[in-house]
Parts: structure tokens; C-alpha cells; sequence
């Protein structure tokens, strides 16, 4: 998704140089606004595709789905392998368990016995041997316990890969929903249902267009007497010929003068430079990008 400011025409005639009140303008300029690109996240067949050029959309709603058959398929055919792994992987406790028992029977048996040969009733030969199968069935445990994490951490190794392609996929299938960015307007639909979406192609560009930003220019010698958060009177043209004001904030100043745009008329002609500035206004619906306004400023 890209943002870029969008003008969908130039000012092509001049508004009147006097508002409805007759004072002459301050500053001229067209409406604009952050146009976005939505753009497919992943490839596959548009099966839904839910957009108008001119419907307003709520930010969230989910407008579109690609195919995602093959998706699916691939990521069954990887659970699957995950499970056949697993279902191979040592049972420890039960291999240990065989080791534990003898462990435990010869750890009595020795108890036993060294009683019987501290009372002579049992020669000492036999506590040896007891001992020495001890050591043995302890080293033969360690052994197998180390078999088996070798064999355990082998097929985990095989399953860890297998697990992120699986969230790959459970990402993409996500992508495949196409879910509407911001509240706004469909201004172009770029892609129709039935048609190949490619990751990174745009399916469709959408603005919010309340409110809108006016932007406009003025001459040096103006800059003394606007500052940013200052309230304006912005006139644009009417139905009925004549001029609607509406009520608009300055929300930045350019801090660099650059030349007068051909097309835009300033309230001194003999100054050769502008300052650029833009001005927020509340959009009932009448207010269209790329319409001319003129802007006085509150004395």
C-alpha cells in the first residue's frame, strides 16, 4: 500500500477575486487529499470482490478474497507430514521405565543383602556382584536416555521446518482476505472478480475525504499575520452562482518559498514567490479533490 497526495485536476478557471462578503481573497488554492493504493498481499483468482468506484467503505471490512484452494492443500499435506513424524518420535518414559524397575529392585536387593553380610549370613561376593549389576543397569540407562534425545531431537529438527511452512501458509491464507484499510471513498477500481491478482498489484484506490486539505499559497509579506492553528474563511463556488463559506484550520506552513504556480493567483501579483500552506476543512459532501477555494483570514 502506498500513500501519495492526490490532485485530480488543476484549477482551470479562476474563482471570483471577492467572496460572498466582498473583501477581496487572501489566497487561493484546490482541495486534495491522501489518496491509498490497496494492493494484493498474495496471488491467486479473485473469487469475491466487493468494491464500487464511489461507495464509501469502513475501515476493517473485508472486501475481496483470492482463491486459496492450492493454499489449503499444501498446508494439509504439511500437517500431515508433521503428524507421521510425530507419531514416530521414542516413547522415553516407557524405554526408561524398564531400567527404573531393575534400578529399584536391585537398590532392595542391595539393602537386603548388606544386612545378611554384615551378619554373616551372606557372603560378601554377593554384595559385589549386586553393586557391580547396579553400575551396569545405571550406565545402560544413561545410555539408552542419550539414544533416545538423539533420536527425539533429530525428528523435531525434521518438524520445526515443516511447522514454519505452516505458518507461511496460515499467513498468506490470512493475506488472501482483503480487508479495507481506512474509512473512505472508492475513487478507481483497478481489478475486477474472476481476474488474476498478483502479490504487489493494485486492486483498487480509496481517499478520505472528511476532511479535506486545502492547499493553497501566499506571499511572504503575509506570513506576519497566519500561524498554524489559525481559523479561515474558505469560499468555494455554489450551485446558485454564488460562493459557500465554510470554516477551516491551518495545519502546516511551508518554511521554504518556492515560485508562483501558473495557475494560482496570489494576493499580491508583483511578488514572484509563495509560501505554500495547507488548510483542513470539514467535507459535508459538497467538497470535491481538486476544487478551486478561496481563503480569507480572520483579521
Amino acid at each position: 500500500m502506498k500513500y501519495h497526495i492526490l490532485t485530480l485536476s488543476l484549477i482551470s478557471i479562476f474563482l471570483s477575486s471577492c467572496s460572498g462578503s466582498g473583501a477581496k481573497a487572501d489566497a487561493y488554492g484546490n482541495f486534495e487529499t491522501d489518496e491509498l493504493t490497496v494492493s494484493a498481499e498474495t496471488s491467486g483468482k479473485l473469487i469475491q470482490f466487493n468494491v464500487e468506484e464511489g461507495s464509501y467503505i469502513k475501515a476493517g471490512t473485508i472486501v475481496g478474497v483470492i482463491d486459496t484452494t492450492q493454499l489449503h492443500l499444501k498446508k494439509k499435506q504439511l500437517e500431515a507430514g508433521i503428524t507421521a513424524i510425530s507419531k514416530k518420535l521414542p516413547n522415553e518414559a516407557a524405554q526408561l521405565a524398564v531400567f527404573n524397575e531393575r534400578i529399584i529392585t536391585l537398590n532392595h536387593e542391595i539393602e537386603r543383602v548388606t544386612k545378611l553380610v554384615e551378619s554373616k549370613a551372606a557372603p560378601s561376593k554377593q554384595l559385589d556382584d549386586m553393586n557391580a549389576e547396579l553400575e551396569v543397569t545405571l550406565k545402560q540407562k544413561a545410555a539408552m536416555a542419550s539414544t533416545l534425545s538423539t533420536q527425539t531431537q533429530g525428528m523435531l529438527a525434521e518438524i520445526e521446518p515443516l511447522r514454519y511452512h505452516v505458518m507461511q501458509l496460515e499467513d498468506q491464507l490470512k493475506k488472501s482476505s482483503i480487508r479495507n484499510p481506512i474509512d473512505g471513498e472508492v475513487l478507481t477500481t483497478l481489478l475486477q472478480k474472476g481476474e488474476l491478482a498478483m502479490q504487489g498489484r493494485p486492486l483498487y484506490k480509496i481517499a478520505s475525504l472528511n476532511p479535506l486539505i486545502l492547499r493553497a499559497y501566499v506571499s511572504g509579506d503575509m506570513l506576519t499575520s497566519i500561524k498554524i492553528g489559525d481559523v479561515v474563511s474558505v469560499f468555494t463556488d455554489n450551485s446558485n452562482e454564488s460562493l459557500k463559506e465554510s470554516e477551516g484550520k491551518i495545519t502546516w506552513i511551508s518554511s521554504e518559498a518556492e515560485f508562483t504556480p501558473k495557475i494560482i493567483q496570489t494576493r499580491d501579483e508583483r511578488t514572484s514567490q509563495v509560501y505554500a500552506m495547507k488548510i483542513e476543512v470539514s467535507n459535508d459532501g459538497s467538497l470535491k479533490i481538486g476544487m478551486p477555494a478561496e481563503i480569507q483570514f480572520t483579521d
